[in-house]
């Protein structure tokens, strides 16, 4: 708004008009709207004064022949709100509120908005940490003509009893790995910073060009009763003791879902896998070049599929809700876990089991990632992880096999049986990166849109961020890209992260399952594992990577994000939040 202050007696003012007492105040847009003026005697009139933007009323009583300054306009006085400021000595700060101060005095000014994070306020703009919470004080004490306001972070509803979103919580974990059967082998094995990498010795794979992976020390099919197992695929017998170990984790009947108290309808199964079991396939192609259609077996079918290890899952439990297989290449487990996240919250289901599972360390699918110069060509027993995520001499990923699970629940339901709650899985991010059919897009922007969707899922914002479980699968590339993404999307703040893929090797399509057990693992025990194989970090990778040995979780920030990425550009992030006390 434009204006050519010009000069008036007091007697002249009427309400609407904008007064500077005086030519300098004019001169420092030190300006009050006229909200009233009552003559008090002959000589003297007393005027309700307020600052154009809002604040609270003075009065001023001033000679009738004083000459004052004036706009060229009027104001509306009923819209000019009566604010006072928050007094902030009074005020408990939590990261992620706000504190704007407004100079109201001015009819042009903008409000100066400041974020907490990580117990420093940061500008809003320009992301610069300028106050400490004592020095933010100071200087609301100080501000004169502004209104200051404090603006708490939003709490979070836990429910909805009007057929909104329900929050979800993980009750049950379950893993099978390269470091063991069970989730104590995966997370003790985690924090030694041991390596289930092993060399894979079989006559099958002689003559390949990398004869190494991340493969499970047991048969799984010895851990199963043998008529179930002779029809399970090998990736469909990780997920049923994946999942099994993860329902009695919550403490559920390993007889299934009625013996539960659960009704089966209500219980959903969501399992991510890019293949299942390749070797299903390639073996009954071999069985009929070598002896003819007789000699393959009428399960080769159902048990090719890659729907096999959610099917055999709901079969082993009586889980009749629904049973959903997610194929999006290595993101596929994040985003399984995800859409079960969603079918809980929107009510169409109070229980799954979601995760991942895979198995496709057969030799056609190791010759085409070597093939690809995908894999690593460090060898074992060279003093480190041939695996080597963030580090300056990674040179690709390393082929594995597992299956990871979470028990989800809503949380109601979950209280109401009094089951142990680990975490919330707070919210879930998706995006594709539309570049190439199999290199990530150097920039980290589709990344950085997964990253920033998981976060506004949650609630949540890069100060609460405390803690990622990389993707990082040890590639060029693709840890630079990600790398620059999480920066871009954190700013400052100096997250710890790390990646599991030089212990485990790159599990696929159950990657994601295994790497969110961790990361609920890391929120639990409030513990970080090392990162192994990044003895020297890339100097182009600005993050903060936890190696050599587990760090304390900060106690700042409750939001763990874990990151999953696909060969076409398939980017999936599961944000989950610590349960505190």
């Amino acid at each position: 708004m434009s204006r050519t202050p010009h000069t008036v007696t007091v007697a002249e003012l009427v309400p609407g008009d904008l007064l500077a007492l005086s030519p300098r105040d004019a001169d420092a847009d030190r300006w009050y709207a006229v909200m009233h003026t009552l003559p008090l005697r002959p000589d003297a009139i007393r005027v309700t004064l307020r600052p154009p933007l809002g604040g609270p009323d003075r009065d001023e009583v001033l000679d009738r022949t004083r000459t004052v300054t004036v706009g060229d306009h009027r104001v509306d006085t009923a819209g000019i709100p009566l604010l006072t400021s928050a007094n902030l000595r009074a005020v408990e700060f939590g990261d992620g509120d706000r504190v704007g101060f407004l100079r109201t005095v001015d009819p042009h000014a903008v409000e100066e908005t400041y974020v907490r994070r990580r117990g420093d306020w940061h500008h809003e703009t320009s992301g610069e940490q300028l106050f400490s919470d004592t020095e933010l004080r100071e200087r609301a004490a100080e501000a004169v003509d502004h209104v200051v306001r404090h603006r708490p972070r939003p709490a979070r509803p836990a429910t909805s009893g009007t057929g909104g979103p329900r929050r979800v919580v993980v009750t049950g974990l379950g893993a099978v790995t390269p470091l063991g059967v069970g989730v104590d082998e995966l997370w003790t094995g985690l924090l030694e910073g041991r390596c289930g990498i092993r060399e894979l010795d079989a006559e099958e794979f002689a003559g390949l060009p990398v004869r190494i992976a991340g493969t499970v020390p047991v048969d799984p099919a010895a851990l199963l009763p043998r008529p179930q197992a002779r029809r399970m695929n090998r990736a469909a017998q990780f997920a049923v003791l994946a999942a099994r170990e993860a329902w009695r984790d919550a403490g559920l009947d390993p007889a299934g879902t009625t013996e539960s108290g659960l009704d089966p309808e209500r219980v959903g199964v969501s399992a991510g896998a890019i293949l299942g079991d390749a070797s299903v396939l390639v073996g009954g192609d071999r069985r009929l070049r070598e002896k003819g259609p007789r000699a393959v077996s009428p399960l080769t079918t159902p048990m090719t599929v890659p729907s096999q290890a959610a099917s055999q899952v709901s079969l082993a439990l009586r889980i009749t809700g629904e049973a959903r297989t997610v194929t999006s290449a290595c993101a596929s487990g994040t985003e399984a876990i995800g859409q079960a996240v969603d079918r809980i919250r929107y009510g169409r289901i109070d229980v799954a089991l979601a995760g991942g599972a895979e198995a496709v360390v057969t030799p056609a699918i190791m010759a085409s990632f070597a093939a690809m110069r995908a894999l690593s060509a460090h060898e074992l027993g060279d003093g480190d992880s041939p695996s080597r995520p963030f580090a300056k001499d990674r040179d690709g990923f390393v082929n594995g096999e597992g299956a990871g699970f979470l028990l989800l629940e809503a949380e109601e339901h979950a209280r109401a049986r009094g089951a142990r709650i680990y975490c919330e899985a707070a919210g879930w991010g998706l995006s594709a990166d539309a570049h190439h059919m199999a290199a990530p897009d150097p920039s980290g922007t589709g990344v950085a849109l997964a990253l920033r969707r998981a976060l506004a899922d949650a609630g949540a914002e890069a100060a609460d961020v405390v803690h990622v479980n990389a993707h990082a699968t040890a590639t060029a590339d693709g840890d630079l890209a990600e790398a620059h993404a999480l920066t871009s999307v954190l700013g400052g703040c100096r997250v710890p992260v790390t990646a599991l893929k030089g212990h485990l090797g790159h599990l696929q399509g159950a990657a994601g399952g295994v790497e969110a057990v961790a990361t609920v693992l890391t929120l639990r025990h409030a513990l970080i594992p090392p990162t192994i194989g990044c003895a020297e970090q890339d100097s182009a990778i600005e993050l903060d990577v936890v190696t050599k040995a587990p760090r304390a979780l900060p106690a700042r920030g409750d939001v763990a994000l874990s990151n999953s990425f696909g060969f076409g550009g398939h980017n999936a992030v599961l944000a989950l939040r610590r349960v505190r006390g």
